[in-house]
This record gives C-alpha cells, structure tokens and sequence, in this order.
C-alpha cells in the first residue's frame, strides 16, 4: 500500500511518500520513498499581518500543483493533507484552501493545535522505549509548540502553544505564554520518573545531523546549550556560511534551540532522542489507522 501526507506548517510545506509493506504475524513496516521540502514561510506573512500574501498564496499553490503530480507519478493510493498554525491563524486560510482545491484537487484540512499533537503521538515511538522513564514530545515548529507526555505506559497529556520559531523571530510570543508554558509543564509531570524527551521537527533533526550522533544516541541539555551559544553569537549570514546551513534553517534554529531548551529545564530532563520524524510522519500512521478501521 503506497500512502502520501502533505504538512503545510508556518516555515515550510512537506510532502511524505511512504510504502506500507503488511505482513501476518507482524506489524506493518512503514518504508520511506521520498520526503519533498519547500520552504514556503507563511508565518513570516501571517504572524505579522495576520494573513497569507497574495505572493506566497501563489507559492502554496504551485507547490501543491508540484505535489500532485508526482502523488500521480509515485501512483499513491491515499493521501492526507493539513496545515498548522499560520493557516490557523490566517484571515484568509479558508479562502486559500478554497483555491487550492479548485486548482489542484488537494483537500486540505486545517488542524488544531491539540489535534497536531496526537498526529505526532501516533508514531508511537515512547511506546517501544525503557519503562523506567517517562518521555516527553516536543515538536517545535514555526508557529507554535506541541508538548504530549507519555508515563507509566499511557499518554498523560497534550497541549499546544503559540510558541514557535518565527513568532519568536517577529516578537511575537509574550512573557506571559513562557509562563503557561513553564506551569503546565511543572504540574503535569510532577511525581513521575526520570523524564527523556522526544524532540521532532526539522530544526532538531539538523542539529542530531550536525552532532555527528549515532542513530538512537540522545543528545545532552548541555550540548543543545552549547549550540545555542555558538550560533546566537553569528549572524544569519555567517551561520550559512559556517554551518552550511540554508537560509531558511539559518534564521530559525536559534529560536528553536531556544524552546527544546526551555522546555528541557523545566521538566527537569538533561536528554533528547531524536527519531527523525514530524507531522507528515504521524498523518501517514494516522491515515493507515483510518484505513484499516
């Protein structure tokens, strides 16, 4: 079975094309065939002006004519498409979206923030971790932050947050939402064990890339306080010239590093696994799940 999932977020859209291989006896082995990044920055629009440009509305669009032509070429059976937290936010989302399904076929659904969470959670991966932890997800994004913890065998809680990479570029994220942010963490983890987060999303991928990592080796507090030292003290540009990283990236790790930071200290965790895995993943098991029930 060949599935697709299409992640709209504030800083870029994804296109994931998966093959499900089934089997008797044993679950089914989800099996990348390719993952398609465009860079197209909602957020940069939306968390200023409260909308989506008629000049980045023409980029969704051809990225999603782009994106159904190769769901045609790659012969995907099913496909899921949503957007997060700028086309939450955005005036005019619905109106985009109308368009898109007018130009391209592409139905996209807009996601809670909640919503966005459990997707995440539905890779499961704290699930098949050491019982004597507790795991904490972080998925860091553009336009907001999904937190869901995992303990003594069962999900605890998910919550979302208007903190993200490009709100905190455009000062957008009030003391006050640290604040929210600190406390839910503090009174909902309280009393557990040891607590190992789980990091997703493109800016700590780069950065398990960039530590020269073993795959399933986590990464110290400390050394996510190093990074973040080391890059805040360049600029954007130095930090593509250095670092090689692409602009796009560039600008928005800093602030990343920032939240993984923050939301480590305060849930008192010194590791992060990084699965290498993010929204688009979770539609794929989210839409299997559907299909099979």
């Amino acid at each position: 079975m060949r599935l697709a999932a299409i992640d709209i977020g504030s800083n870029a859209a994804r296109l994931l094309i998966t093959d499900v291989i089934e089997g008797i006896g044993h679950p089914p082995e989800f099996c990348k065939l390719n993952l398609i990044r465009v860079p197209l920055r909602l957020g940069f629009d939306v968390f200023e002006t409260g909308e989506i440009s008629e000049h980045r509305t023409m980029m969704v669009t051809e990225a999603m004519k782009a994106y159904s032509h190769l769901l045609k070429l790659y012969e995907v059976e099913h496909f899921k498409a949503c957007a997060t937290s700028a086309m939450r936010d955005a005036r005019n989302g619905s109106e985009i979206i109308k368009r898109v399904k007018e130009e391209t076929g592409i139905d996209i659904e807009i996601i809670s923030g909640d919503l966005e969470a459990s997707v995440i959670y539905e890779n499961h991966v704290a699930e098949s971790m050491d019982d004597n932890n507790s795991y904490l997800y972080i998925d860091v994004g553009g336009g907001s932050t999904e937190l869901t913890f995992f303990a003594d065998g069962k999900l605890v809680c998910k919550q979302s947050f208007n903190i993200g990479t490009i709100r905190l570029l455009k000062n957008q994220v009030e003391e006050r939402m640290w604040d929210e942010m600190k406390e839910m963490i503090k009174v909902k983890t309280k009393g557990y064990k040891k607590i190992v987060a789980i990091g997703t999303g493109g800016n700590i991928n780069k950065i398990f890339s960039i530590s020269k990592k073993k795959d399933g080796k986590p990464l110290e507090l400390s050394l996510l306080k190093d990074y973040f030292k080391e890059f805040g003290a360049v600029s954007v540009k130095e930090r593509i010239r250095l670092y090689k990283f692409r602009e796009d990236r560039a600008d928005v790790i800093v602030p990343a590093l920032q939240i993984f930071i923050n939301v480590m200290r305060w849930a008192d965790a010194d590791e992060i696994l990084v699965p290498k895995i993010g929204l688009a993943d979770g539609l794929i098991q989210h839409l299997y799940s559907e299909l099979r029930s």
